[in-house]
């Protein structure tokens, strides 16, 4: 059986979408200095955009849309659930540093996934999260250049094979997993945006809407991942 093998893609890139006006509007950056990086064959990057972008040679430009299906999928209004307030203690006191409308934070269900979660509303008794990609329901236009194109090293591989099952990680700030501004980012890469966060283990970008796990990923990754504490539900 012919062994797999995986390139080590960057890009650079403007991500567009249709606002609820029908205005058509950058949402998403990553520019030529801090590309979003991801190796292929390894689910970091969606598939649709690994598809369209893999096969590209170094300085070629790509212009596409992803479908709705392509990307994040509709937006489910069952995803918008309400949990305890309890379960955002710290110490035996609410978390109102980080659980406030607005704010998007790190959660863990009993199974061990991962999810970000948007704060809706937070009451006497019970905090309302918004589970839905930042992204869902939406189109996603993306204009850009690929970077570089080669094949992966093997110690590339096995570095992001770490990162996403939590070990060797976090934060070296060169190549690590939760590279921020001014540093270059990992496997996993990141873009920016108006308002967003730091990517986390395979966090994409960082967007207007201020969520991590921008556009060109499954949005698993989150501020707090492997370098911090999720809440547990």
């Amino acid at each position: 059986m012919e062994e797999l093998q995986h390139k080590y893609v960057t890009v650079a890139y403007d991500l567009y979408t249709d606002n609820a006006e029908g205005i058509h509007e950058l949402v998403e950056r990553a520019p030529k200095e801090h590309p979003f990086q991801f190796i292929t064959g390894m689910g970091v990057a969606l598939e649709a955009f690994e598809e369209r972008v893999a096969p590209l040679a170094e300085g070629e430009t790509f212009d596409f849309t992803l479908s709705v299906d392509e990307a994040y999928g509709p937006y489910v209004d069952e995803h918008v659930i309400e949990l305890d307030r309890d379960i955002f203690s710290v110490d035996g006191r609410f978390d109102k540093d980080n659980i406030y409308p607005g704010n998007v934070i790190p959660l863990v269900n009993a199974d061990g996934n991962r999810f970000q979660g948007l704060i809706i509303k937070v009451s006497d008794d019970k905090v309302t999260v918004d589970l839905n990609h930042p992204l869902a329901g939406k189109a996603l236009h993306f204009k850009g250049e690929v970077v570089t194109s080669r094949e992966a090293t093997d110690d590339e591989v096995q570095g992001l094979i770490n990162r996403m099952s939590g070990g060797d990680c976090c934060c070296d700030g060169e190549g690590g997993c939760c590279g921020g501004h001014g540093e270059d980012g990992g496997c996993c890469g990141h873009g920016e945006g108006h308002h967003g966060h730091d990517g986390g283990c395979c966090g994409h970008g960082e967007g207007h809407h201020g969520h991590e796990g921008g556009c060109c990923g499954h949005g698993e990754g989150h501020e707090g991942g492997c370098c911090g504490h999720g809440h547990n539900y």
